[in-house]
């Protein structure tokens, strides 16, 4: 203890002047360094949240909490914080991580009946932002099928090749899912080099959609359905592998893995990164 008003716990010093308070975070820290084992950096994390939480509520309130405080605060209150962090311009993942440490300390709270409140339970943490993958640039994109085409023609395999270039052309000219194209059964697949057409996709859900086919990638699909050494039916998979099952999506994010390392690519060119380039180059152009 520094002062009447001061709690010093581990690397952080936390301005509480309610004494009842002031014993339960020391109570409640103790607790933590000896039951969770966590290092000291881990500790002055949640130390500093909880710290944080507090500077809030006194803002908030119009003055100092003390324990009794912590008793009546609504749902609101706990919102009117989480929306206080997203305004300073704090991460998400770090208010959740935040939001984390204020339940447990409420927890610990109830379990030593010093205090009971349920509005903490219905906050709900904040979503995490998911990583948009990065399109390929157009000459990228250009480069990644003609290496693919070129792979297989020192091999003893090169309908591979062919059936390679037909999924990654597919991806990307039509902008579908890795799931859907190999899902595809070859009826599902006009072959008509002249007009193009279009195809239905049953994505997530069970939606359908139309895509339209360009003819590029009808040419891809049927050089690889001509060369192909197995038995196509109308009612099996249009793309298969070297035993003539339907084609693993493994296999296709193994040739990714591959033409990345061969063009210096990203690891964020993945199967998936195609249909985000589809629609990228399809607003650019």
């Amino acid at each position: 203890m520094a002062g009447p008003a001061t709690l010093e716990i581990g690397d952080v010093s936390l301005a509480i002047s309610d004494a009842a308070l002031r014993r339960a975070v020391g109570q409640w820290y103790d607790q933590l360094a000896a039951e969770r084992r966590a290092s000291p950096h881990t500790l002055a994390a949640y130390a500093h949240d909880l710290g944080a939480f507090l500077d809030f509520l006194s803002f908030h309130q119009g003055g100092p909490p003390g324990l009794a405080d912590l008793a009546v605060l609504k749902s609101g209150d706990f919102r009117a914080w989480l929306a206080h962090r997203t305004q300073s311009g704090l991460a998400r993942s770090s208010t959740a991580r935040a939001l984390s440490v204020v339940r447990g300390f409420y927890r610990f709270l109830d379990r030593e009946a010093l205090v009971h409140n349920a509005a903490i339970g219905v906050v709900h943490s904040p979503r995490a932002t998911r990583a948009v993958p990065k399109a390929l640039a157009v000459a990228e994109m250009g480069d990644l099928l003609t290496t693919a085409a070129e792979l297989g023609r020192d091999t003893t395999e090169p309908w591979v090749a062919a059936r390679d270039v037909a999924v990654l052309t597919l991806l990307y000219g039509c902008g579908l899912r890795i799931s859907e194209a190999l899902g595809l059964n070859c009826h599902d697949v006009p072959l008509n080099r002249e007009a193009g057409g279009s195809m239905t996709i049953t994505g997530k859900g069970g939606k359908q959609r139309m895509v339209p086919l360009l003819p590029i990638v009808v040419d891809a699909i049927a050089d690889y359905v001509a060369v192909c050494p197995h038995r196509l039916t109308p009612e099996g998979p249009l793309f298969v592998g070297v035993r003539g099952g339907r084609l693993n999506p493994r296999i296709v994010q193994g040739r990714m893995q591959t033409l990345r390392a061969q063009l210096g690519l990203p690891k964020a060119a993945t199967p998936h990164a195609l249909r985000h380039s589809f629609a990228t180059h399809l607003l650019g152009a």
